[in-house]
């Protein structure tokens, strides 16, 4: 086997939460160029099915698996339906940018609770099988902040930092089920969501704060995403992959 083939992900099957837009989009399509069967999910099917149509006009295997990651009986439905799974990305992300004077603790819980709980719940129904199949790759996308907190963002940093030691806690456990578990905390990228904020005035200082200068461009993530869920990764177990440009390397000053 090749370097190369040894990122191929032929006869794998894959489900990626929050896979209609941004880094989930990305890592979805890398995933499924790479040979994977992707189940993409997201909480709306009607959303999904242009992403699934062009994965398969492109001659990829795809499906939609709508269900809300925070709903514990659809997630327990969702997950029995999908099996087997070999390549679980959790994804979702929710955002509530309140400083910790304003957000009581009733919708911090609520934010930890699809951003961590969530990807907690899901995780578990999908384990046991890649155990008893003596396989699998659970990744987590995190982000710079779980580690270089900023102001006013108490609870995304929070569970996002929670995120990185659950990924820390599954390696320790079931490592030895040859199941890895990583993530991959990306930086300042212009997704949907950042794009047009990223051509601001504030924008442009945040890409000053960049090593490389710039924000990354969502296909960026990819090739992190494809090392991790690949045999290339087999020895990668436990580790945050840091995907920023280079911001949490520095000081941020010059």
């Amino acid at each position: 086997m090749t370097i190369f083939d040894s990122l191929r992900l032929d006869g794998k099957r894959a489900l990626v939460t929050g896979a209609g837009r941004g880094l989930g989009w990305e890592i979805a399509r890398a995933l499924a160029e790479a040979g994977a069967h992707v189940l993409l999910n997201g909480r709306d099917a009607a959303r999904l099915a242009p992403r699934v149509a062009e994965l398969r006009g492109a001659g990829l295997a795809a499906e939609a698996s709508a269900f809300d990651v925070a709903d514990a009986a659809a997630v327990e439905r969702a997950a029995a339906a999908a099996e087997p799974i070999d390549i679980l990305v959790n994804n979702v992300g929710a955002r509530d940018r309140r400083s910790i004077r304003r957000m009581d603790a009733d919708d911090f819980a609520r934010l930890v609770a699809v951003d961590l709980t969530a990807a907690y719940r899901l995780t578990r129904a999908l384990l046991p099988g890649m155990a008893e199949r003596g396989s699998g790759r659970v990744l987590m996308v995190t982000t710079v902040v779980a580690e270089l907190a900023a102001p006013g963002d108490p609870a995304y940093i929070a569970a996002k930092g929670g995120l990185a030691a659950l990924t820390r806690a599954i390696a320790a456990e079931y490592g030895r089920h040859g199941v890895t578990c990583n993530a991959i905390a990306p930086g300042f990228f212009a997704t949907e969501t950042n794009r047009d904020w990223s051509r601001t005035e504030v924008g442009a200082r945040w890409a000053a704060r960049v090593p490389l200068g710039r924000w990354g461009e969502p296909a960026e993530i990819a090739g992190a995403a494809l090392l991790l869920a690949s045999p290339a990764g087999a020895f990668i177990n436990g580790h945050t992959l840091v995907v920023d440009g280079g911001v949490a390397a520095t000081l941020g000053v010059g």
